[in-house]
């Protein structure tokens, strides 16, 4: 290749492309380390080119491979592994294969293909990690960008798997307590702690700042019938934004026409059962939509009490309203008041042409900090950067 890049080459045209199609395994592993950014994990641009180089030093044919290329170079501790695992069995379509000893002499030409009887490599035969899953990481990425609301059943299976990975911590804030630190302001009792442990011999200072924790995150996640196709999706987004680890807990309400807190619900682990759960409790489910009188009501009987106030709200919603706009545009501007941001997400948005024309939409933009789309996995986790604080532009590897 002329370009040095790394190529890929599926088995068939699970995602639609013809056999023979390359692709370029460097954006394979980009899209890897975005999903695991949006699961948590720091992959960073430096660990990205990490995995880039380690697997030009083994065999991307196999499985495994690449699965302990991926973990050596872009987990920075035992929480991210964890991570890694369900991001990486989601994103390949098939559990990671165990380490299998093979030479030590690197393979010639880094070629991410799927392995079959007339290209695999010598030796291999009769080795089942030896089949990767190229087609499937080609197809995962280009299911990122799809609209959701055109996905198959397949799809939305794959999509499920990625979203359960998700995390949304959000963004951090300094509290009023204070911790060690390596500098900062003078601890004076850890201070005078180490003096009369040294017998009054001078000894380093004690330093401390204030912590930090994650902002509460609140959810509004629009259920009405405009929303159908969208539903199922983003409460399996809000199901992983749920289970956080640390920090305050992950609020989820839902709107329609009528406003239903189902955080409770979303306390399950299984994310099918969550969902169930989540259906029992709503009763107006692919109904009308009351944004205003809604909004209202949480913010008189929640948001008002202390939920909202600091707090990360993101709507999720095309903003079509069947009330009263300008009470719409009222609780908006009494939400921004309280929370730290207000984040909008309108999965129509991402549709070319798209105007906010919508009048609900329209009355609520002025109050909006951030406005974004969520049409797809890209978008949701572009949604999840957010809300985590990173509001610059993701990096973009060359």
């Amino acid at each position: 290749m002329s370009s040095g890049r790394p190529q890929v080459a599926p088995e068939s045209s699970y995602d639609g492309t013809p056999p023979g199609a390359r692709y370029d395994a460097t954006d394979v592993v980009i899209g890897l380390a975005r999903t695991l950014r949006a699961a948590g994990v720091p992959a960073s641009p430096e660990r990205v080119h990490a995995m880039v180089d380690a697997l030009q030093r083994l065999d991307p044919r196999r499985r495994d491979d690449v699965y302990w290329a991926g973990r050596l170079t872009l987990c920075a501790n035992e929480d991210d592994i964890a991570r890694y695992d369900r991001v990486f069995a989601a994103y390949f379509g098939d559990r990671p294969a165990a380490l299998v000893r093979r030479p030590s002499a690197p393979a010639a030409h880094l070629r991410l293909v799927s392995a079959s009887a007339d290209d695999a490599p010598p030796g291999d035969e009769s080795d089942e990690d030896a089949t990767p899953a190229s087609a499937a990481a080609s197809a995962t990425e280009i299911l990122r960008h799809r609209d959701i609301a055109g996905l198959s059943a397949a799809d939305r299976a794959v999509l499920a798997r990625l979203l359960a990975a998700f995390a949304l911590p959000g963004e951090r804030r300094r509290t009023r307590r204070r911790g060690p630190a390596p500098n900062g302001s003078i601890d004076r009792r850890r201070t005078l702690q180490r003096l009369m442990r040294a017998g009054g011999e001078p000894a380093q200072l004690a330093m401390q700042q204030r912590r930090r924790r994650p902002r509460r995150v609140v959810l509004l996640v629009d259920i009405s019938g405009s929303m159908t196709s969208y539903a199922d999706a983003l409460l399996r987004f809000a199901h992983a934004a749920s289970h956080r680890l640390h920090g305050p807990t992950t609020e989820v309400f839902t709107l329609g026409t009528r406003l239903t807190r189902v955080t409770r619900e979303m306390a399950h682990r299984d994310s099918d059962a969550a969902l169930l759960a989540v259906a029992d409790a709503i009763p107006d489910w692919s109904g009308g939509t009351r944004l205003g009188e809604l909004l209202k009501r949480f913010l008189d009987e929640w948001g008002q009490r202390g939920m909202a106030r600091g707090a990360i709200v993101v709507v999720l919603s095309d903003g079509w309203e069947r009330g009263d706009v300008t009470l719409l545009g009222e609780q908006m501007a009494r939400l921004h008041r309280l929370a730290h941001r207000v984040v909008w997400a309108n999965p129509r948005a991402g549709r070319p042409g798209f105007a906010p024309l919508a009048a609900g939409m329209a009355a609520a933009l002025p109050h909006v900090d951030t406005f974004v789309s969520g049409h797809s996995l890209a978008a949701l986790e572009h949604l999840a950067a957010i809300v985590a604080g990173n509001t610059q532009r993701e990096v973009s590897y060359a």
